[in-house]
């Protein structure tokens, strides 16, 4: 079959179209895209950083690499499942780079460094044992118990690919997740 032959062969997945346009520089098909997926990005970013203010910019900038990368999109997945990857690569390129940003700002000034990480850590389980709000329950869990939560219950990675994605060991992510569970129980109860 030729390659032009196969290019007109109806795609099984929904997006196609309009990913096509897109890849050929239609930004209305693009917009029309973001509408359809925004959303859902959304609550990736938010379930991830639990913070809706950089939730918004994660996502504004999930879209942006998307288009960035899009040409290189190949189809063989669902544009839906290619943007959540995208999506996901997004947050953990952010955190590492507050990482980095936070070590260095540490080596010049660690009493404004030791601020920064009192207001990470998590709230008194006094406090969160008061909500019975599933998603808050989530955005009070330490980041790194967070981050290996969201990515294993809610969408769906298994071990290895959440320890792959965050560059940590499979028994690490095993542990967080551990956490994140007995966490959430005794903020539920």
């Amino acid at each position: 079959m030729s390659s032009a032959a196969l290019e007109k062969r109806e795609s099984p997945f929904p997006d196609a179209a309009l990913v096509g346009a897109a890849r050929d520089g239609g930004r209305a098909a693009f917009e029309q895209l973001y509408r359809l997926h925004v959303g859902r990005v959304y609550a990736v970013c938010l379930r991830l950083v639990a913070d809706q203010e950089q939730a918004q910019q994660l996502t504004q900038d999930a879209f942006v690499q998307a288009w960035r990368k899009l040409p290189g999109f190949r189809g063989d997945s669902a544009f839906s499942t290619w943007l959540h990857r995208v999506t996901v690569n997004v947050v953990l390129d952010q955190r590492r780079a507050n990482a980095r940003r936070w070590k260095y700002e540490a080596e010049f000034d660690p009493v404004e460094q030791q601020d920064k990480v009192a207001e990470l850590r998590p709230s008194s389980p006094a406090r969160v044992v008061d909500r019975l709000d599933l998603e808050r329950a989530i955005a009070r869990l330490p980041e790194g118990a967070r981050m290996v939560f969201v990515l294993h219950e809610v969408e769906g990675y298994r071990v290895r690919e959440v320890a792959d994605l965050l560059t940590i060991a499979e028994g690490t992510v095993k542990a967080q997740l551990f956490r994140a569970r007995r966490l959430l129980r005794e903020a539920l109860k």
